[in-house]
């Protein structure tokens, strides 16, 4: 709800009692000439390397967006709190910012906890995304106030498989995976796809998460000989060692991952075992000249030195806010997180500054576009060896 500036300075002297009763005061009353962005954020704990980068991204945008006049005209705020990448944490960090602030977007930080919130996002008109690239969420029937940050991870292994496709039609394909809901969820559609494709499913690995000795599972590799592998489930381990045993081996494999996998922090430190490696990444890397990118100018700008993809998802999110805030302003809709998802299904052909290597569509919830890069040891760089995939 949209109040004027007179109706605000009137209900201030409530405001003061509720306070001072200790009440919420409600989030109707907020400053109207803000747009608030909220966030579950992992700044600590075992997600805290890509939590605090979105948390950096985000507070640059913000920042940045304001200086150039905010978005028409209001100004763009963010308020995030650490969750240590925990579920409960993130619960408790939202229902405490929604529970003070008039939250119109809001950042969360895993699959499990965008799941948990879903039914919570309506009846507070809020606008969800987040970390997670999680098939599940690319339902609009099931999550209508939730959009993904780019390809879902069975879309991931789906442009993964189309770039093999059409450089080694006929293929051999191993998935290696963890035994995690993570690990397992691109992996029955990414079986299908490959038939469609016309490639050959020669075994789907499985490990624990993070597995220590992968003795049996190399083996079964080396008796399936594929000609590509994709890993998902993992962020580094046991990704190395498997490419290193595949070498001692004499195996040709071609080892390939999906976004988690892919920061240029990783690679490094994967180190030898990393040249050749590629992946899918649906953002242009920091170094990424290879067309004009307004945004990515705009980072290398503020930062001369390397930032990871998960600051630049950061800085996404606001640009992709800001675009859904721009048009429901524009078409005089009151803030509901219906219109704002309205909004959402109305745009095409977006620009995002050059993150995206060429306009974006949602398909859903999600926006099946990326690129396949390749790990250069020589060059200490991700070099893109596609052009931009779009699944249809």
């Amino acid at each position: 709800m949209l109040v004027s500036k007179l109706a605000r300075q009137l209900m201030a002297p409530v405001a003061a009692i509720a306070l001072a009763l200790g009440g919420a005061f409600p989030t109707a009353w907020a400053d109207n000439d803000e747009i608030v962005l909220g966030g579950s954020i992992p700044m600590t704990g075992p997600f805290a390397f890509a939590g605090l980068q979105f948390d950096r991204g985000l507070r640059d945008y913000v920042e940045w967006i304001n200086r150039q006049g905010g978005i028409e005209g209001r100004t763009l705020r963010y308020v995030g709190e650490d969750t240590g990448y925990q579920q409960d944490q993130s619960v408790a960090v939202f229902r405490r910012i929604t529970s003070r602030e008039n939250v119109n977007f809001y950042f969360g930080d895993s699959t499990a906890f965008q799941q948990t919130i879903n039914r919570e996002l309506d009846r507070r008109d809020i606008l969800m995304t987040g970390a997670s690239f999680a098939s599940e969420l690319n339902d609009p029937e099931r999550y209508p106030l939730q959009f993904l940050l780019g390809p879902d991870y069975s879309e991931q292994v789906g442009i993964l498989l189309s770039y093999i496709a059409e450089e080694s039609p006929g293929a051999r394909v191993a998935f290696i995976h963890s035994d995690t809901e993570f690990g397992r969820d691109p992996i029955a559609p990414g079986r299908s796809k490959a038939e469609e494709l016309g490639l050959t499913v020669a075994a789907t690995i499985v490990t624990p998460p993070g597995a220590a000795d992968i003795s049996s599972a190399a083996l079964e590799l080396r008796r399936a000989r594929p000609d590509y592998a994709i890993f998902h489930g993992y962020v580094l381990a046991p990704i190395p060692d498997f490419i290193q045993r595949a070498r001692q081996m004499g195996m040709n494999t071609r080892f390939m991952g999906t976004y988690y996998t892919m920061d240029q922090g990783i690679i490094n430190e994967m180190g030898e075992a990393a040249d050749g490696f590629m992946g899918v990444m649906p953002y242009r890397y920091y170094y990424d000249e290879t067309g004009p990118a307004p945004i990515m100018d705009a980072i290398r700008e503020l930062h001369g030195d390397y930032q990871t993809t998960t600051y630049t998802q950061g800085w996404l999110t606001g640009v992709l806010i800001t675009e859904i805030a721009r048009e429901t302003l524009r078409a005089g809709k009151p803030f509901t997180g219906s219109n704002l998802r309205e909004t959402l299904d109305s745009l095409s052909d977006i620009d995002t500054g050059g993150i995206f290597g060429q306009p974006v569509n949602f398909r859903g919830n999600s926006i099946p576009l990326g690129r396949i890069y390749r790990a250069d040891v020589s060059q200490g760089q991700m070099v893109p060896v596609s052009d931009w995939i779009e699944l249809e």
